[in-house]
């Protein structure tokens, strides 16, 4: 795989026995013993996650505040500091450019973090809107690396290695502090559905985090986990994946993340009059969750067929739920059919899509009890 960039955590990838693919330009790990395994290990214990290839940026300045405010969806205005948020980015129309974190870190100093894939456009689109404005925006992403413990474990095992009380750090907050050692920015925060948190350091001292981390948590469980795992938690807790569930095609409010979008806070956003007039008239289209009761896996871009067999949509992600055991995935369907009857064809067979409201399971639980 030549050309791929690399994390501070290839070799470490590699001593654990780690399968690695190329994902958005890097070399990661998408499993290191099995998906299913990893995925069970998350919900049942702890899950360690490499995922330094997200990108991060510096915003800072008198006008920053204003400035992110008026950037992204969510409320910017109503951050203090060590508190985080998660905002969609969009563009006039409504369309998503990408949707991040926002930490707020003190007065006109913020922090974002960027999908890895969308990194190079998302500096180009926050420079370009910043130009002429009383901010600075840095890119840190190769002074940063990023590791995630997720699962109900998780708590205790980055505890036992911090150097303050993380009792009190609620989901959504963040403080400077050392774990195993190493400076870092300790963020509650993830994408599995379970507790945990995100550990934003220093490259040159991943291999010594992540060491510590797996010795702490191997008598409760705690096992590295790849790419594949983190795809099937997410869609499992009715997590978005930018290019499946939001797109520049697909908005917040067609995504089911209404709560995202503040219309009525002060000051313009990008985006605002389109999402305003998508929210009066009605989303035409809507991204709908849906089980099978098959272990059959919808693939992402099947068309959804109505009882006629006509295409009326398309699947945005598909897997097989671990804790399941079916098939389950998302779909963009016309409002119409949000609550169904809806199909897929798979080799000839017609698969009913059973609508449901995300978290397929509850979050925060051990394994389904089919599954001891």
């Amino acid at each position: 795989m030549a050309g791929l960039k690399r994390t501070s955590l290839y070799q470490f990838h590699v001593a654990q026995g780690a399968r690695m693919v190329d994902f958005a330009g890097w070399e990661m790990p998408v499993q290191y013993r099995s998906i299913l395994e990893e995925h069970r290990a998350v919900r049942s214990a702890a899950g360690l996650f490499d995922v330094s290839h997200m990108g991060e940026f510096d915003v800072k300045g008198p006008g920053a505040g204003a400035f992110l405010d008026g950037l992204v969806t969510n409320d910017v205005g109503a951050l203090f500091p060590g508190r985080a948020l998660y905002s969609p980015m969009c563009l006039p129309d409504g369309g998503v450019v990408d949707d991040l974190l926002v930490y707020m870190r003190g007065t006109g100093d913020y922090l974002l973090c960027v999908n890895a894939g969308n990194l190079d456009g998302d500096l180009a689109w926050i420079l370009e809107r910043a130009a002429g404005q009383a901010v600075s925006v840095t890119d840190r992403s190769a002074d940063t690396a990023l590791l995630a413990v997720q699962g109900p474990a998780a708590a205790g095992i980055v505890q036992s290695l911090a150097g303050d009380d993380l009792k009190s750090l609620k989901t959504y907050h963040f403080r400077e502090g050392a774990v195993g050692g190493v400076p870092c920015l300790i963020s509650r925060t993830g994408y599995t559905g379970e507790d945990g948190f995100e550990l934003y350091h220093a490259p040159s001292e991943s291999e010594k985090l992540a060491a510590a981390l797996l010795a702490a948590g191997a008598p409760v469980g705690l096992q590295p986990c790849g790419l594949g795992a983190r795809d099937s938690l997410r869609l499992e807790a009715g997590y978005p994946l930018y290019g499946h569930e939001l797109s520049r095609g697909i908005s917040p409010l067609t995504a089911g993340l209404g709560w995202t979008v503040k219309l009525g806070k002060a000051g313009d956003f990008v985006g605002k009059a389109a999402l305003q007039e998508e929210k009066r008239a009605g989303s035409p289209r809507r991204v709908v969750f849906f089980r099978t009761g098959d272990r059959r896996i919808v693939r992402a871009d099947s068309p959804v067929l109505d009882t006629g067999g006509a295409p009326v949509g398309r699947v945005l992600s598909g897997t097989l739920s671990p804790m399941l055991n079916e098939a389950i995935g998302s779909a963009l369907v016309p409002a119409a059919f949000v609550c169904g009857p809806l199909f897929a064809e798979i080799r000839g067979a017609r698969i009913p899509l059973h609508p449901v409201k995300p978290p397929f399971v509850p979050m925060g639980k051990s394994a389904n009890p089919a599954h001891p």
